[in-house]
């Protein structure tokens, strides 16, 4: 079985192309659709069986195509004909560079085009380091497209509704379009074959079959990029993509040449889903010959494997063929399987990292120890989504894709696991430190009858420089404070610390104890550890603290053509643009680098998206913390 993926933009018609191309024949296929939204659908074309995994559009379901295409032979980009739109493929068309995985551009909705298709290949050239050849040219018929004339062939093809196209004869008016994009083609291929380029210079012409042979060489090698054409709404270009799929695509072992896998390898987890009845649920594709239940993968003995309907038993995979994996709780989505354990994917089929942040608590408290556990499950099913625990209120912690990312955890939980809850923007962390040095005399006495409670202390308290954290010192002499209580005094200062007179957590301050006193009777650590804690907490009302906001270093990945758009939204939030350049390996991208206050991470998560059309993402990390200046009141 050979295996294809179709990735693209919203609204570019996947759906559409995927239900075509498993009806080309009339048989029967069948389909799986995984959380998230990916799904898997398998039939026969010409004898053959086929696999295609399509993953729906947008930022917030991106983290599932780079383990799709780890798992399949060939990709086809899917995007509307339009060059206005061509940006909204940028982000696909950079995964697909990344993995140099064989890859179809199919221009769809090509009935609706108002652009000639040079223009709209031109328009996407820029995000691929690839040269895009056009394999076929639009006939039109008072401006409308009217099928299709194939440039290695040299036929026409005119499209009929619903059906397969007719063959008939190439107009006379695109003989001329015809040549000039054919040899546009031959020049393109014979880069890569010196027999092709001698025969182009000594004007002989080529032979179809010599030329499909080039082509599918310079496909399989990822040396250029061909686009078809069609209308897959209509059921028009399907047969030519499906043939030339059947013709080009390379076997499961080159997909596994390809990416460098170990020879252990033997599977690959590409999608999961969770159902009711049922548990975890992993869609898995054999790498070598008879995978069956009860094997080793992935460090453990496998469950059960079953057809794409969830029911049919599987007694053993041959190479290239998928199942599902049940009762195999121990095996994850993006990862390669071998029998001791598993190997994550590459980087490039990592996600990305998350632009919002929530805290998640459930509606009713009985749900508590259900949230975390359901979480955990989908953290393992969903690798867009990264669970941690906020240190300060101690809830889960979510980092997501987006907007309807959030939603999708949202109804899951809802859905699958019963559990209401409740998500919550995740606090700024705001620190605050002491604004001068002062020193401080306390002395903690209580006696409430029996042993009572004694402990006296100077302390200096002093702001750090910034980053330095606490430190703590004493210079106490003559044994005023015995040694042992010493530590009790330090302990102190750290319990004050915690929270300051604004709330906040106390840093980069020293702590130095200068003298004391003690009693024989009713000195202890306890007295003592009380006496510190009290005294800097009395320090830092006297000095008085400033509010320390958290500034971030964001690094956003943008297409070039949005980057200058950029400056204007980071300066609206108060943040300090760095400036950008050119993306080492990415074409057509920039890497945005600015500092912005952690405030305002949550107005940059939701202005990116339509500043830059959903296309763009970040990454932030901790730069330093500078005083949050709080306006003053006007009186008027």
């Amino acid at each position: 079985m050979r295996a294809f993926a179709v990735i693209g933009p919203s609204h570019s018609g996947k759906t559409s192309l995927v239900e075509g191309l498993a009806k080309l024949e009339g048989q029967r296929s069948l389909s799986f659709r995984f959380l998230g939204g990916s799904a898997i659908t398998t039939f026969d074309y010409m004898g053959d069986p086929w696999a295609v995994l399509d993953v729906p559009g947008g930022h917030d379901s991106f983290a599932q195509v780079g383990p799709v295409l780890a798992a399949c032979d060939a990709a086809v980009l899917c995007v509307p004909a339009d060059p206005e739109a061509a940006v909204l493929a940028a982000p696909y068309m950079r995964v697909l560079e990344e993995s140099g995985i064989p890859t179809f551009l199919f221009i769809n909705k090509i009935d609706s085009a108002t652009s000639r298709v040079a223009e709209i290949v031109a328009a996407l050239q820029p995000y691929c380091s690839h040269g895009i050849v056009l394999r076929q040219v639009p006939m039109r018929t008072d401006g409308e497209v009217t099928g299709a004339i194939d440039l290695i062939s040299e036929r026409a093809w005119k499209y009929r509704e619903g059906d397969r196209s007719a063959l008939v004869e190439l107009p006379g008016e695109m003989e001329a379009r015809e040549s000039e994009a054919r040899s546009e083609l031959l020049e393109s291929l014979a880069d890569f074959d010196d027999a092709l380029l001698e025969q182009i210079i000594e004007d002989q012409v080529p032979l179809s079959d010599d030329v499909y042979r080039v082509a599918t060489r310079v496909l399989r090698h990822h040396d250029l990029v061909p686009a078809l054409l069609g209308a897959a709404e209509h059921g028009n270009g399907l047969q030519r993509l499906m043939k030339s799929l059947r013709h080009e695509t390379p076997s499961c072992r080159a997909a596994s040449d390809r990416m460098g896998l170990a020879k252990d390898v033997c599977a690959i987890g590409c999608l999961a889903d969770h159902q009711k009845h049922v548990g975890k649920t992993v869609l898995i594709r054999a790498l070598s010959e008879d995978l069956a239940p009860g094997a080793d993968l992935g460090g453990q003995a496998i469950g059960s494997l079953t057809a794409l309907d969830a029911k049919t038993p599987a007694s053993s995979l041959e190479t290239g063929a998928f199942a599902l994996a049940i009762k195999s709780d121990h095996i994850n989505p993006g990862a390669f399987l071998s029998p001791g354990g598993a190997v994550a994917l590459p980087d490039w089929a990592a996600a990305h990292p998350a632009i919002l942040q929530r805290l998640v608590k459930p509606v009713h408290e009985k749900d508590d120890s259900k949230l975390s556990a359901a979480l955990a499950r989908l953290a393992e099913l969903d690798a867009g989504m990264f669970v941690s625990q906020d240190p300060a209120t101690g809830h889960q912690e979510l980092g997501l894709q987006g907007q309807q990312h959030l939603k999708r955890v949202e109804q899951t939980l809802s859905e699958v696991f019963g559990i209401e809850a409740e998500f919550l923007e995740a606090p700024t962390r705001l620190q605050e430190t002491i604004k001068k040095r002062v020193e401080v005399h306390y002395r903690h006495r209580k006696q409430s009858g029996g042993a009572g409670q004694f402990a006296d202390v100077v302390i200096d308290v002093a702001p750090r420089p910034s980053g330095s954290g606490f430190a703590f010192s004493e210079v106490v002499k003559g044994g005023v404070v015995p040694r042992n209580y010493i530590p009790s005094v330090e302990a102190g200062a750290k319990d004050a610390l915690v929270a300051g007179p604004n709330g906040h957590q106390v840093v980069d301050v020293s702590v130095q104890l200068k003298d004391g006193k003690s009693h024989s009777v009713d000195s202890s650590d306890f007295a003592f550890r009380t006496a510190g804690q009290l005294a800097v907490k009395q320090a830092l009302r006297e000095a008085g603290t400033a509010v320390l906001q958290p500034i971030l270093d964001v690094k956003i990945q943008v297409p070039s053509v949005f980057a200058g758009g950029l400056v204007q939204l980071v300066s609206g939030m108060k943040g300090q643009v760095l400036g950008f350049e050119a993306h080492p390996t990415a074409s057509g991208w920039d890497v945005f680098h600015a500092l912005l206050p952690e405030t305002s991470r949550e107005d940059l998560s939701r202005a990116l998206g339509s500043a830059t059309r959903g296309t763009a993402w970040f990454s932030t990390e901790l730069d330093h913390y500078e005083e949050l200046k709080v306006p003053t009141a006007t009186v008027a």
